[in-house]
């Protein structure tokens, strides 16, 4: 299997890729596959049967929300996250939904949308059914997984329908990535661009990273300047924009551009850069906790990781370019694909490691090659981040993606930052565990992780944590 690095880093919504962008993406799905062989015109009635993580969590993580939507015919990567609440208020208020904004059919979200906490379908913890059934009274039943990242499966994790791309440098380790680099003579950026050229043209390849920026770039700028309570029901107060207004001091700005122009003329202290990096992530996972745009990275729990890293490099580094952006995110883009491939970024499959973990190693390799880390240091760089993410647990109080999640990002973006640091003051030869090593022990990490503390809501501070929520 060979993973693009725009299937790792995409644009999207939040607050969840595996439990909203999937299910989304799995309605969206259902009546593709329905409507090759069928008429939708003849369908009288959808039911969504959510098992697993994505039933006990999927409230928090709008499930719910998001399987309305698909179902609707509303595509995540565009549509307007304003109307999200109006559109699913419509919907409970009639009792309708128009499947594909054309079919109308009575749907209840109340009675047509199940949660089954107690049953698990054997391919994977999100896993999903969607049962039509049509006027002549004839049932059909899909069945979906949302194995992490936004990828949905008929299968399950390890058996999945995934982009399987023929790339002339097929990598699907971190040795793979040394070793067309030596037998090649190759730097890091022209293997994985003459791999995204089997794909694309190299202007569509220019586009798509900048798309990805920009929307990084905007997510944080929104986050920062977004006040007042998270919704869910936790109560929890946006804290990014309190940061930020501090950190500004004062200084007027019009917009976005000036805003940026303002961060990088300045030499902040090592305390302002810790709070600056803290900033940048949170204001991504509030925007994310709150259904808003962003860029899903390779998760959107962990969505707020890649962000902070880049955005401070390109702040508060020397002259850094926009091809040096676009070389973050390239990077960055390859070694979650490793872990994607070697082990998992669903959480509901490995807890909190497969998402903060992973994304905190794509930030440290990204990082590492831009200060002029050699491959050899990126994947250094990457091992020492995911090595001291090892056994994180999954455990988001209320199935929210609000606590431990969003502080997590910054901590994960601190680590990212550190473990660049070590990897190129270090000797990669010197190393005594590669990336694969760690890779392999995430994974077998994963399989040995009680299933309480993946995604469930069942285990650690979800279970210690008094909460009352309400619909919000």
């Amino acid at each position: 299997m060979s993973i693009s690095i725009f299937d790792i880093i995409k644009v999207g919504v939040g607050p969840s890729s595996s439990h909203t962008m999937g299910p989304w993406l799995a309605a969206q799905q259902c009546l593709k596959d329905f409507s090759a062989q069928h008429d939708l015109t003849k369908i009288e009635q959808v039911r969504v049967l959510l098992y697993g993580s994505l039933a006990k969590t999927g409230k928090g993580h709008g499930t719910d929300v998001a399987v309305q939507l698909g179902l609707s015919g509303y595509d995540y990567k565009t549509m307007d996250t304003q109307l999200i609440q109006q559109v699913i208020n419509e919907i409970a208020q009639t009792n309708t939904l128009k499947l594909r904004q054309k079919q109308l059919i009575t749907f209840n979200p109340n009675i047509h949308i199940e949660f089954h906490t107690a049953i698990s379908l054997p391919g994977h913890p999100n896993g999903m059914q969607f049962v039509l059934e049509t006027y002549e009274k004839e049932i059909f039943s899909f069945t979906y997984y949302s194995i992490g990242g936004g990828f949905i499966s008929s299968d399950g994790e390890h058996t999945a329908t995934l982009p399987d791309h023929n790339f002339p440098y097929p990598i699907q380790k971190g040795e793979d990535l040394l070793r067309f680099c030596n037998e090649y003579n190759f730097d890091v950026i022209n293997l994985i661009e003459r791999n995204e050229l089997s794909l694309r043209s190299k202007e569509d390849i220019d586009a798509q990273l900048l798309l990805l920026w920009e929307t990084m770039k905007d997510s944080i700028y929104r986050g920062c300047h977004a006040q007042g309570i998270l919704p869910g029901g936790l109560n929890v107060m946006r804290r990014a924009a309190k940061l930020h207004h501090n950190l500004m001091k004062g200084y007027f700005y019009e917009n976005e551009n000036q805003w940026l122009v303002y961060l990088r003329s300045q030499n902040p202290t090592f305390n302002d850069i810790l709070q600056w990096v803290s900033c940048f992530a949170l204001a991504v996972n509030e925007e994310n906790a709150a259904f808003g745009r962003i860029v899903t990275a390779p998760t959107n729990g962990a969505a707020g990781v890649v962000p902070a890293v880049l955005m401070y490099y390109y702040c508060f580094g020397e002259k850094v370019s926009e091809d040096k952006v676009k070389e973050f995110l390239m990077v960055a883009g390859q070694i979650g694909s490793i872990f994607k491939q070697g082990a998992t970024i669903s959480a509901a499959m490995g807890g909190c490691q497969a998402e903060i973990g992973v994304s905190s190693a794509m930030a440290a390799a990204a990082l590492t090659h831009c200060l002029g880390g050699s491959i050899a240091h990126c994947l250094m760089a990457a091992e020492i981040a995911m090595e001291h993410h090892l056994g994180l647990t999954c455990d988001p109080v209320g199935g929210l993606v609000q606590i431990p999640c969003i502080e997590r990002n910054s901590m994960g973006a601190v680590k990212a930052i550190t473990a660049a640091s070590l990897a190129l003051n270090s000797d990669p030869k010197a190393a005594k565990v590669s990336l694969d090593a760690v890779v392999k022990t995430m994974w077998e990490t994963a399989l040995d992780m009680n299933h309480k503390y993946k995604e469930t809501s069942e285990g650690g501070l979800a279970l210690h944590i008094p909460v009352n929520l309400i619909e919000c």
